[in-house]
């Protein structure tokens, strides 16, 4: 994959995965907009990549501040003049049973996870359409294509992001715009220890999955090359990634097994 001086913005680009691939397209040559709520973990994040100063921009974002995001991609598209690669990978996740989950937890993470991510894609497309030319990466999950207990919203913000972007694919061919849905398994983040309970409050525990899960920075190497493929869906991680299958082709054999997994 040719990234020598090619523009990338990765949202979420603060910790885990976000930042790891930053590091990663950073040694590989690539130009990058940094964007995340924490503008001292950005700073962080640039100062630990090579060439920094020239190479790395920072753009602070708020994914639940949607009506700013006209004015992000203005301020972005001044940072290195074009993008090539808008990397949607900000979002917040969810530990809770879904009777105990209260309205306004279910609205904060559709508003970050989906409405946030659509509106800054959508504030962007313009530009893409007119260079003729641009890859959007979407970080989804395997939970964008089955559900299980205790992540019930976070579930249902990955798959309208599965729904709304697979539409979008439709309509971009035409335009030489790629669409590419990432479906992690389990990656070794703080994504459970930052998830929302039902009131809202963080989670703050490590998940059973995550504690021997695979390292953001194995991601990271492991996804470029696939992004090089231009495959309209990657799944990446463990034993869980066979979950997508079963549901596909034995979705009551599957379900039975849902039932005894402890998934907490």
């Amino acid at each position: 994959m040719g990234l020598q001086k090619k523009v990338i913005w990765i949202t979420g680009a603060s910790s885990g995965i976000g930042e790891a691939l930053a590091y990663e397209f950073n040694k590989k040559g690539a130009l990058l907009i940094l964007s995340a709520r924490r503008v001292d973990e950005l700073e962080r994040v640039k100062s630990n990549c090579e060439d920094g100063e020239e190479s790395v921009k920072i753009l602070p974002l708020d994914l639940t501040d949607t009506s700013a995001m006209k004015d992000k991609v203005e301020e972005a598209l001044t940072m290195f003049g074009h993008i090539d690669m808008l990397i949607n990978n900000g979002g917040v996740s969810q530990r809770s049973y879904a009777v105990e989950t209260e309205m306004s937890t279910v609205r904060r993470v559709m508003e970050v996870n989906f409405f946030g991510t659509v509106a800054l894609t959508k504030a962007l497309l313009p530009t893409l359409i007119e260079q003729q030319s641009g890859h959007i990466v979407v970080i989804s999950s395997v939970m964008g294509k089955f559900g299980t207990k205790f992540r019930s919203t976070y579930a249902a913000s990955k798959h309208a992001l599965h729904g709304w972007f697979d539409s979008l694919r439709q309509e971009l061919y035409e335009h030489n715009v790629e669409v590419t849905l990432v479906c992690p398994g389990y990656v070794k983040t703080d994504v459970t220890i930052n998830a929302l309970t039902g009131t809202g409050e963080k989670f703050n525990k490590m998940g059973k999955g995550q504690k021997n899960a695979m390292p953001p920075d194995e991601f990271a190497k492991k996804l470029i090359p696939k992004l090089a493929s231009r495959k309209e869906e990657i799944y990446l991680g463990g034993a869980e990634i066979v979950g997508v299958y079963l549901k596909r082709w034995v979705p009551k054999l599957f379900n039975k097994i849902l039932k005894r997994v402890s998934v907490t």
